[in-house]
């Protein structure tokens, strides 16, 4: 199961850690020194990288998956790649942000819930910088005596973060895979392997997560898959074209939603008190996730579970639409 906190805080920037090419660590702590609330493997935090008290659209933010210690509660760790070619998310953290600044920190949120089993094997697969979710996992695993492996690919070692970490945790179980080197992942076999009943937990590329989405389906394991996406799904077309009404339940107000403007849009612009919470605006984070109290809902995120697609008990806002004229939400 899934959680979330919207509480914002101000946080110090405590250090900063290049750990690989083009990956820069931060520290960030309390400014009063105070125990920061806990975390568990998976979780993630919307840094808020410009003015706060501007509208939620014109905000600058991005999601960080924590990588440090959960156990401890002086300091979140998150790691950023500088993407070239991005946003400018990622370039604004690399290139401004300094030790002893003060940031907007909203979280954390978990939708990437890991849970060790006893009696199985964990597998856990890495691409690039989808190891920050990852990381903690593995060391819940390790720290709880489960049977686990990881396989972690890149373009290279100098660009993967945490390889030493790794291996010092148990050298034998990690299998690092540097492009460079032409030691490429064999997905169908790393599926294939995952017959004996255990769970596989990966964060990576598009490409990554398509791949292995494709194995488990032809093992028929799609059940024992938990992924993390970076990067928003492609979606065609709506499958209802025309405009909808979204009734807002506790605030009675019916808003219209145009087929060229998300569901997030409209409230935003024609129900402004109904406050819905957002961040990536592209179905990422699940931070806009709104509950579902009738209609029939197009899912476009890359958040949600198939299981909970099917139930409908929620949406994201800023991506996914009605496949309905009217459909009604809790706020």
């Amino acid at each position: 199961m899934s959680y979330f906190s919207d509480v914002e805080r101000d946080l110090v920037v405590a250090a900063r850690t290049e750990l690989a090419d083009g990956v820069l660590a931060l520290d960030l702590v309390a400014h009063n020194g105070r125990d920061l609330p806990t975390w568990e493997p998976g979780s993630h935090v919307d840094l808020i990288l410009s003015d706060s008290r501007l509208p939620a659209a014109q905000r600058v933010e991005r999601q960080y998956s924590l990588c440090g210690d959960p156990d401890d509660r002086t300091m979140w760790r998150v790691a950023v790649l500088r993407e070239e070619g991005g946003r400018g998310g990622s370039a604004r953290v690399h290139d401004d942000v300094q030790v002893g600044q003060r940031l907007r920190v909203r979280g954390p949120r978990n939708h990437f819930v890991h849970e060790v089993l006893p009696g199985v094997t964990h597998r856990f697969v890495a691409g690039g910088i989808g190891i920050t979710p990852i990381l903690g996992m593995v060391r819940a695993a390790a720290r709880a005596g489960a049977d686990w492996t990881l396989d972690y690919a890149g373009r290279s070692l100098t660009t993967m973060a945490f390889v030493d970490d790794l291996r010092a945790l148990d050298e034998g179980r990690v299998r690092v895979h540097p492009a460079d080197e032409g030691a490429r992942l064999d997905v169908a076999a790393l599926v294939e392997a995952a017959l004996d009943g255990g769970p596989i937990y990966a964060c990576g590329p598009a490409r990554l997560i398509a791949a292995l989405e494709e194995a488990a389906s032809a093992a028929g394991r799609s059940d024992a898959l938990h992924v993390e996406r970076f990067e928003a799904i492609e979606y065609g077309e709506p499958v209802w074209p025309d405009p909808f009404e979204v009734e807002l339940a506790m605030t009675g107000d019916v808003v219209t939603v145009q087929p060229s403007q998300s569901v997030l849009e409209a409230i935003e612009q024609q129900s402004p008190t109904a406050m819905v919470l957002s961040s990536c605006r592209r179905g990422t984070c699940g931070t806009c996730e709104v509950p579902v109290l009738e209609g029939e809902i197009e899912h476009r995120d890359s958040v949600l579970t198939p299981v909970e697609r099917e139930q409908s008990a929620v949406m994201m806002v800023c991506v996914s639409r009605a496949a309905c004229t009217r459909i009604v939400l809790d706020l």
